[in-house]
């Protein structure tokens, strides 16, 4: 039984879904007992801020995934090692490697990473770029017309496929030699928030339209959904290039065996969600 956090949202959703594909019984975190879940998951209400509420949830399960930066996380990591838990799966960061613990992003999942390191659990920790399923933050832009306005036009990424890293993450937990290893991972190729766009665009047979935002008006639309720190981090990522995403690497298909979706394959499987 591997029990699963986020379980709700696009990575700990494909986690779920890979995890059942092979055979493997999924316990899902959720905060509301009535969840939308892929069928065969077993639903467990719990809070990740609040580690006793998982308690009961921890009973039976072999395996941990979790999302960094929760509250009072060595606790949670105590109660799972004092479950039977024996190993832990973090969906960490592309920018966890920089060990920057000024980058208020790269911080929280750094000190997630160094928590598990001192649980005495075994761990694995996956440090992904950022997601294809990113994109559906453009949906209401999509319905209400052909343009579609981003920040960081000059960055380049190869942003992966959620249910990429879902395998990945079922890969992990199916053998041992993956115990002690952080994978950086990312999608087959690297674009701009332009070629995004337009493959978004073909996939729904229409002619969108991509037109860069400023950085004032990035940083003032972020405002409204961040704290500052993590729209001050997110600057330093992509303007003043603390962060490089653009590299294209070759873990999903090392560790899965199979190739990395692209952004266009993506887009053609998710186009109903932009209608």
């Amino acid at each position: 039984m591997i029990l699963v956090s986020g379980a709700t949202g696009n990575a700990g959703g494909a986690v779920v879904r890979a995890l059942l594909a092979t055979g493997t019984p999924v316990r899902a975190i959720v905060r509301r007992p009535d969840a939308a879940l892929p069928s065969g998951a077993e639903v467990a209400v719990a809070d990740l801020d609040d580690p006793a509420s998982l308690r009961a949830s921890l009973v039976g399960a072999r395996g941990l995934f979790l999302l960094a930066g929760y509250r009072n996380l060595e606790a949670t990591l105590g109660l799972a090692r004092d479950a039977g838990v024996e190993r832990v799966v973090l969906l960490s960061s592309s920018a966890a490697p920089s060990g920057n613990l000024d980058n208020a992003v790269a911080r929280y999942h750094i000190l997630s990473e160094r928590a598990i390191q001192a649980s005495g659990l075994a761990w694995t920790f996956i440090q992904p770029n950022a997601f294809m399923s990113n994109a559906y933050r453009w949906k209401a832009q999509v319905l209400a017309g052909d343009v579609v306005r981003l920040p960081f036009p000059s960055v380049r990424t190869a942003t992966i496929d959620p249910d990429d890293l879902g395998a990945v993450v079922a890969a992990a937990f199916a053998a041992p030699e993956h115990a002690g290893r952080a994978y950086r991972v990312s999608g087959p190729e690297s674009l701009l928030p332009a070629d995004q766009v337009r493959l978004v665009g073909e996939a729904l047979g229409r002619s969108l339209r991509f037109e860069p935002q400023s950085d004032a008006e990035a940083r003032a639309e972020m405002a409204q959904r961040m704290p500052p720190e993590y729209v001050e981090a997110f600057f330093k990522f992509y303007v003043d290039g603390e962060l490089d995403e653009s590299q294209v690497l070759p873990t999903v298909e090392e560790i899965t065996g199979r190739k990395a979706r692209t952004f266009a394959q993506w887009a053609r499987l998710h186009a109903s969600s932009f209608r």
